[in-house]
């Protein structure tokens, strides 16, 4: 009886800290925006006026959060289909196939994500630039006229950020898809291979089901991230312009907290933003459910 309660009092020194900060730096700050979304107040005043759901009313009818919403949505569908189908081909060639200086091309590709958002955005922020920007010089070389494509302009800023955040991702996913790629037997593709089965058909039928558990979980985990990621490069690069054309939600739940003095208002968004990205985790994990295979 005194070795079990020994033992429980042990792990409850263990796992107290952890609980504790967890408790303190994400509960009660997540509980705390809940309950601030319920007032009118500036960042910096302690004054509250109480005012119910007249926030969450109000962004229903703000053309702009619906604007800044509808790109947080692009970057999420776009983003995520985009990297996923890049990591895992260049996952797949780089363990099934030999090629010269694999370990070479893992670091290249994992080099971007050890770079921080800042340095990738000025980077991109470089290339796109209108007049003396590598990409431009590059049109306009091969064009033989002089090309000054406003990448950053209102009709191509969305592209513009799915191209860097695409490649700020696909490394990193790259590795994990490779580690996971590389405990499938590779009996499984020989007798595939004496069946006829192409190089394609083996991917779609032996690798993606066998590595799915994987896929899944770095799927939601993504999605999730790549709002926050969003928000990360739109303070960067565009600061949510031209005219609102690059504006997500958190930049703008940023804008409205602590440049409007809607602090309020700002919390709303930030509620919102919560109870959306913890509904399509939800629905992510059940519409990717599906019985493990196993080996």
């Amino acid at each position: 009886m005194k070795k079990r309660s020994g033992r429980n009092g042990f792990i409850f020194l263990c796992v107290a800290p952890a609980v504790i900060l967890f408790v303190v730096f994400m509960i009660i700050p997540t509980l705390n925006v809940f309950r601030m979304s319920l007032f009118q107040r500036s960042a910096y005043s302690t004054k509250e006026d109480f005012v119910g759901l007249q926030n969450f009313t109000r962004l229903m009818s703000d053309a702009n959060f619906i604007r800044s919403m509808q790109n947080t949505i692009l970057l999420i569908v776009v983003v995520t289909i985009v990297t996923f189908a890049f990591a895992l081909v260049f996952a797949a060639i780089l363990t099934r196939e030999k090629i010269k200086g694999q370990n070479f091309l893992r670091i290249v590709f994992y080099i971007p994500n050890i770079l921080s958002v800042v340095v990738i955005s000025a980077i991109f922020s470089a290339i796109y630039d209108t007049n003396n920007g590598t990409l431009n010089s590059l049109l306009s070389l091969f064009s033989g006229k002089t090309v000054a494509v406003l990448w950053k302009g209102e009709n191509m800023v969305m592209v513009s950020l799915i191209i860097a955040m695409v490649w700020q991702a696909i490394g990193y996913y790259m590795v994990m898809y490779m580690a996971s790629m590389a405990s499938v037997p590779q009996s499984l593709y020989e007798s595939a291979g004496l069946d006829g089965a192409g190089r394609i058909t083996q991917f779609f039928q032996i690798t993606l089901p066998l590595i799915w558990t994987n896929i899944r979980t770095t799927l939601t985990f993504f999605i999730i991230s790549t709002i926050n990621m969003a928000f990360l490069f739109v303070k960067a690069m565009t600061s949510g312009g031209p005219n609102g054309a690059s504006e997500v939600a958190l930049s703008y739940m940023y804008k409205q907290a602590y440049t409007n003095s809607s602090y309020g208002y700002g919390m709303a968004i930030g509620a919102l933003v919560f109870v959306f990205s913890f509904g399509l985790s939800a629905l992510v994990n059940v519409v990717t459910k599906r019985e493990p295979l196993e080996f």
